[in-house]
C-alpha cells in the first residue's frame, strides 16, 4: 500500500485487492479508509502485532478451503517491520504459494533521497526498547560502515539522537526524513552535533 500519496498505488495491487477472498491488515479501520479511495470494496481480516498468531491458523485453514489471501500493512510493504513474517513462514510451511506484488517501501525510499551510500546498508527498524538489546543495537549501528536505516516516532527523534550521541561520534552523518510522499516531505542532514543542536527548537 502507499506510504502517503495515494498516485503510488500500483494497477497490479489494486487488482489483486479487488480479487483476493480476504484482505488480512493491520487496522481494518485504516485499511478501509484506503480502499474506499480507490472503490474497492472487500472482506477484511485484522491480522497485527497482538493477533497474528491466533489469526494465522484461522487463515492457513481458509487457504486450505481454497481462498486467496492479501496481506497489507497500514502503510508500505507487509513484514518491513509489521507484522505477516509469522504467517509467510506458517504458509510456506504448509507448501502454499506466496508471492510479493512490490510496492512503496519508506525505508528505500528514505535511503535513496538521502544521497548516503546505497550499495550496502543495514536495516533495523525500530530499535528495542528492552536496554539490553538496545544497547546491543546502538553499538551495531556505531560499528557499522555502512548506511544504517532505522525508524522512529517523531515524538521520539530528539531523545533517539541524544541516546546515539553516547555511541557515535560527532561528525557522524545522520539523514532524517519525515512525511515520505506527502505533501509536506521533509528532508534534514548533518553531523550528529549539529542536528541535536539544530532540532533542539524545531517541532516534530
Amino acid at each position: 500500500t502507499p506510504i502517503g500519496n495515494l498516485n503510488d498505488f500500483s494497477e497490479r495491487n489494486i487488482n489483486l485487492l479487488k480479487k483476493v477472498s480476504i484482505i488480512a491488515c493491520e487496522d481494518t479501520r485504516q485499511t478501509k479508509k484506503l480502499l474506499n479511495a480507490i472503490g474497492i470494496n472487500n472482506k477484511l481480516i485484522s491480522y497485527n502485532q497482538y493477533n497474528s498468531k491466533d489469526k494465522t491458523d484461522f487463515l492457513l485453514k481458509k487457504l486450505k478451503d481454497g481462498s486467496s489471501i492479501a496481506l497489507v500493512s497500514d502503510a508500505g510493504l507487509p513484514v518491513i517491520s509489521d507484522p505477516g513474517e509469522h504467517l509467510v513462514k506458517k504458509a510456506r510451511e504448509n507448501s502454499y504459494e506466496v508471492i510479493c506484488s512490490p510496492g512503496p517501501c519508506a525505508a528505500l525510499t528514505g535511503l535513496v533521497s538521502s544521497g548516503l551510500p546505497s550499495s550496502n546498508f543495514l536495516f533495523i527498524g525500530f530499535l528495542n526498547k528492552k536496554n539490553i538489546e538496545r544497547e546491543k543495537q546502538f553499538k551495531l549501528i556505531a560499528n557499522n560502515f555502512c548506511s544504517t536505516i532505522v525508524y522512529e516516532s517523531p515524538k521520539r527523534v530528539k531523545s533517539f539522537l541524544e541516546e546515539l550521541s553516547n555511541y557515535c561520534e560527532d561528525i557522524r552523518t545522520i539523514h532524517l526524513c519525515k512525511e515520505l510522499t506527502k505533501k509536506y516531505e521533509w528532508h534534514w542532514q548533518g553531523s550528529l552535533k549539529n542536528l541535536i543542536c539544530e532540532l533542539q527548537n524545531v517541532e516534530l
